[in-house]
Parts: C-alpha cells; structure tokens; sequence
C-alpha cells in the first residue's frame, strides 16, 4: 500500500558519532556498524517492524486530532474551533481522519478514493473534490492550515507554525 512506512536500517562501516547522527538526521530508525552479529541484525530488524507496526496501529485507532486551532473529533464527527462546531458527513470525516493520519504527507488520491468510497472511479474522484473543497472552507478560518492539491498524486493537508 502506498501509505505504509518502510524502516531504514543503516548498515555501514562508519561509526563515528558524526556518521551516526548524520544517518539518524536522514531519517534512519536504526544504525549499525560493523562487525555485527547476524543475531544482532535480526534482533534490531524484529525491533524497527514492531515499532512501525505498533505505530501504525495507534495511527489507525487514533479518534481526536488536533489540527491548527481546530480539534476534530472523529468518533462525534465534528471539527471544532473555539467554541464553534462543524458537524461533518461520514465522508468528511472519513477523508480528514485520513488526512489527519498523513499530516503534512502526501495522501494518494486513489488509496483514499478506494478506502473511503470503495472503487477509484472518475465520477467518485469528481464527488472528493467537492468534499476536499468543503474541507477547505471550513479549515479557512486558521491560516495556517493548506489543503492542497499534489497534481497527479492527491492532497496534503499542512499545518505551519
């Protein structure tokens, strides 16, 4: 699927602490320098897939979003501000949560189109951008909040500080 994590292990002959903390900074979740076990590698690989595993299972149970200045709850559908509140459709809800989950990512369109209406057709992908656009106008009022369009690939919703 296209919006699982993929772990990264470093493996590498390059064990200064400079080297390390660069890997770490590119994004690795594990780095190990050789000489090294084959029981050692397989402990650190079983270790990075439990915690992405665990982390994609919060993720998916995840309810309550905080998102600019607005709290959307998923289980009550409702997007609050202040004191304000915007009940959602079930789909609106469906694509914030999805949204929520890969905030500041890029949410592939087909993958929501195929999670939330069940088939990727052009008339269901017509019927998401007016739902994207309704998420828009009610998350206007935060300017620091943007959904927009990656062209060719879906929505990123971004939330600036």
């Amino acid at each position: 699927e296209a919006d699982k994590k993929i772990p990264i292990l470093f493996l590498t002959a390059k064990a200064m602490q400079e080297d390390k903390l660069k890997g770490f900074a590119l994004g690795a979740d594990d780095y190990i320098t050789k000489p090294f076990s084959m029981e050692e590698l397989l402990v650190r690989m079983k270790a990075i897939i439990r915690r992405a595993t665990e982390s994609k299972t919060m993720t998916a149970h995840k309810t309550l979003y905080e998102v600019g200045k607005f709290t959307f709850d998923y289980n009550r559908q409702i997007l609050k501000l202040g004191g304000e509140e915007q009940k959602l459709t079930s789909k609106e809800s469906e694509l914030l949560k999805m949204l929520c989950d890969h905030l500041n990512e890029v949410l592939d369109r087909s993958v929501a189109l195929k999670k939330i209406w069940h088939d990727d057709s052009y008339f269901n992908a017509r019927s998401m951008d007016v739902y994207v656009t309704k998420l828009r106008k009610y998350l206007k009022e935060d300017p620091n909040i943007e959904l927009i369009n990656v062209h060719g690939v879906g929505f990123k919703l971004i939330v600036n500080d």
